[in-house]
């Protein structure tokens, strides 16, 4: 890059005490190139944008160049003289790019240099916003700020990292089959994240990267129970997956869980009365004997090892969750992220305009975003509309869902907790009675039992998985039918 062409005054920067970065030298290397052979532009990328070029003139050359490109024209000098006519460009400047320039083989560092030296310039422009937006006593709190601030650093470093665009067959048919050994060294059950529950991983093959995964129900059907032992199994499953990655020096992946219902605490304090079997209300209690507060302290220790994140913000914004995704992304390998629940997610777009579907829309969008960006399952939890409870089937269905159209178009898969124990328990009729005989054995047959109803699937099969329910405990467990006969161990 030795040859430097002279910018017409007009267009030339204006000197300062401190230049910002550019390299004026590479911006004409590249355009040079791209002018004397378009072919060149395919080793540029479509990350190089015509604002990353720090000459103004530079910025209208190269977007008249793509403009050309775009509708299949010869972009150079004789062909854009009439584009820049009456706007100051001058034809001999186009010329002498032309002139000076050097093989094609380099435009893709070219490209490199013009990017970085655009970050930097970004970067600095984002610094002063942060000083200018702190000064201003009445716009936002501190902690919004440095929400807004993180955000836009976020998106500046990871604008341009994925071209995106046509990848080759070959690449996706690898990751294909790397999956499938990994499930076939895992006995053919599980390619994604373990749930924790047998039946649920041979049915769904686990939880995938990208996908977007409900859980719905009616209150006081065990959803958030639910949620949260998938998440504690899931943490416990990434912690022995990831040992071998961890002993390398490597990051072991964790589980971040969005608690907008329950407080950090609430959830912790559930978590740990699961995990020892000891019912919540004695632990808040503080009904415990000797051997339970010994066997809770036990337990805690080995609890507060495992790599699981609570934020319990009331009230996040779909943009302000994505951002604090984005962070545990980067600090702590996220590997699962929880929401509890989708309804209690304001919506970034608000007014008298925008209903309620098109907020719910935005969020499910929003989630479904966020597990594809960073490659992980996103699970969240909904509210189903009270048409359940008008039915005498109770089991719910798709139509059920809240502001439904956008929930099942979104997500991947849609699960539905349901207990016939709750509803039959509300009908029992007067002792004595034949009815009453026949609700007993009803309620025999259905009792500590809960279905998981897989309704949509976008990459497997539909069903319904029975598990165990220990309503004492908000506990999930495996079903064992009773005619089940054991494995005799060898």
């Amino acid at each position: 890059m030795n040859n430097v062409v002279t910018l017409p005054k007009s267009d030339t920067p204006p000197a300062a005490g401190r230049e910002a970065p550019n390299n004026m030298e590479a911006e004409q290397a590249l355009l040079g190139a791209v002018l004397a052979n378009n072919e060149a532009l395919n080793h540029v990328g479509t990350a190089l944008q015509p604002d990353d070029f720090y000459a103004e003139l530079h910025q209208r050359i190269y977007r008249a160049i793509l403009q050309f490109h775009d509708k299949g024209l010869i972009a150079n000098p004789v062909t854009m003289k009439q584009h820049f006519s009456g706007q100051g460009v001058e034809d001999q400047y186009l010329a002498r790019l032309v002139g000076a320039a050097t093989s094609i083989i380099n435009v893709h560092d070219y490209a490199n240099i013009i990017r970085d030296a655009a970050v930097k310039r970004r970067l600095i422009g984002i610094g002063e916003d942060v000083v200018n937006r702190a000064f201003k006593e009445a716009e936002n709190n501190g902690i919004t700020q440095v929400e807004i601030a993180e955000q836009q650093l976020f998106n500046l470093a990871t604008e341009g990292d994925a071209e995106g665009g046509f990848v080759h067959y070959k690449s996706s048919l690898m990751e294909a089959i790397a999956h499938a050994e990994k499930a076939y060294k895992r006995s053919g059950s599980v390619i994604g994240v373990d749930t924790g529950y047998t039946d649920l991983n041979k049915l769904l093959g686990g939880l995938h990267h990208s996908d977007l995964l409900i859980i719905a129900g009616r209150p006081s059907m065990g959803k958030t129970a639910l949620v949260t032992n998938i998440a504690y199994r899931a943490a416990k499953a990434l912690a022995t997956e990831d040992e071998e990655a961890v002993m390398r020096g490597e990051k072991g992946r964790s589980v971040g869980f969005f608690s907008l219902e329950m407080s950090a605490e609430q959830l912790a304090m559930r978590m740990l009365a699961t995990e020892c079997g000891i019912a919540s209300h004695k632990l808040q209690r503080g009904e415990l004997t000797q051997d339970e507060f010994s066997v809770l302290a036990q337990e805690s220790q080995r609890m507060a090892r495992l790599p699981f994140h609570i934020d319990d913000t009331p009230a996040l914004s779909i943009a302000a969750l994505r951002s604090r995704a984005r962070r545990l992304k980067r600090v702590h390998n996220l590997g699962l992220l929880v929401v509890d629940y989708l309804q209690l997610v304001r919506a970034t777009a608000t007014g008298g305009n925008v209903n309620r579907v098109q907020e719910i829309s935005e969020i499910t969008q929003g989630l479904k975003a966020i597990a594809k960006e960073l490659n992980i399952p996103v699970i969240a939890l909904s509210q189903l509309s009270r048409a359940v409870e008008q039915r005498d089937d109770k089991r719910p269905q798709l139509a059920d869902l809240r502001e439904s159209g956008s929930i099942e178009q979104d997500a991947d898969v849609v699960m539905f907790v349901f207990r016939e124990e709750y509803y039959l328990k509300r009908t029992q009729p007067k002792e004595g009675t034949e009815e009453h005989l026949k609700w007993q054995s009803e309620m025999e047959r259905v009792h500590g039992l809960a279905d998981v109803i897989v309704a949509k699937h976008r990459n497997g099969p539909i069903d319904t998985v029975t598990l165990q329910f220990k309503g004492e405990l908000t506990k999930f467990e495996n079903y064992v039918k009773p005619d089940h006969i054991p494995d005799i161990p060898h």
